[in-house]
């Protein structure tokens, strides 16, 4: 029931509309019995968006594709370790003071982890955006060595000047001694399935591969990266794990992690 004491939590985006984050933050309330809703907020001016949130007194929000590096002057405070990554996915709304997190980090890493330890292991991440800031990071947090790739070179060149990494070009990644490789781009995402960000040639190196594109899950890298031998990781772990720490900074409360991760396969049923 939302009455005039639910709290409104949302994530800020564009495009949002294919977000289950609704979905699964939406499930974990009404698990726990929070008076509170979460709901897509497709983003056409990010300074008003931001200005709104103080003045409607939302909660807290998500924030996505492409505003994970722009929110962060727009807000009042940044946690540590979003400002060492340098993007933020998690806004707080405290009294009208917005602090900003990432939890990116956190999810990539419990995702990778749970097939592979980190620690000493070399990583080729596809992509130099705020998602590629955060699970280079993560990486590092575990131990591991990062490469960079991005078909804007300059921007994976000054992404790993940020963050001590190595930048490769697209064209000499055959030459990279990674053995796990993330995609951390859009590219074979729903409409265009037929899109892979790296020559299906090059898979049989890697041992795990994880996309972070859920839409749809099993994407034409994850399929050619099974057909390779290679474990594979779907966006949806990620998601799922960020979300759970997202829920547990708005909330104070412990995130239901199985019933939001149940929400969030079981949505496909019904794309």
């Amino acid at each position: 029931m939302i009455d005039g004491q639910t709290k409104i939590f949302g994530i800020l985006g564009r495009p949002v509309a294919h977000s289950l984050s609704p979905v699964m933050h939406n499930a974990a309330f009404r698990h726990l019995g929070v008076n509170a809703v979460y709901a897509a907020f497709p983003v056409t001016d990010l300074a008003q968006a931001v200005s709104g949130l103080r003045g409607l007194g939302i909660g807290g929000v998500s924030v996505t594709i492409p505003f994970k590096e722009d929110i962060i002057p727009l807000i009042d405070d940044l946690d540590p370790q979003a400002a060492k990554i340098g993007a933020v996915n998690t806004v707080v709304n405290r009294d009208g003071r917005l602090t900003g997190y990432n939890t990116d980090w956190l999810g990539a890493v419990t995702a990778l982890t749970a097939k592979v330890s980190l620690k000493g292991r070399h990583v080729l991440i596809l992509g130099a955006g705020g998602a590629s800031r955060a699970i280079a990071f993560g990486v590092f947090h575990q131990g591991g060595h990062v490469s960079l790739t991005d078909i804007d070179v300059a921007r994976a060149a000054a992404l790993a000047r940020d963050l001590g990494a190595e930048a490769i070009a697209p064209d000499a990644l055959d030459h990279c001694p990674a053995t796990i490789l993330v995609n951390a781009t859009p590219v074979g995402m729903t409409p265009h399935v037929d899109g892979i960000p790296i020559n299906p040639d090059l898979l049989g190196r890697f041992e795990v591969v994880m996309d972070i594109v859920y839409q749809p899950l099993a994407t034409r890298l994850l399929r050619e990266a099974e057909a390779h031998g290679c474990a594979t990781i779907d966006g949806l772990q990620m998601l799922i794990h960020q979300g759970a720490a997202q829920f547990e900074l708005w909330t104070g409360m412990t995130a239901p992690l199985e019933v939001m991760s149940r929400a969030a396969y079981a949505a496909f049923g019904d794309l």
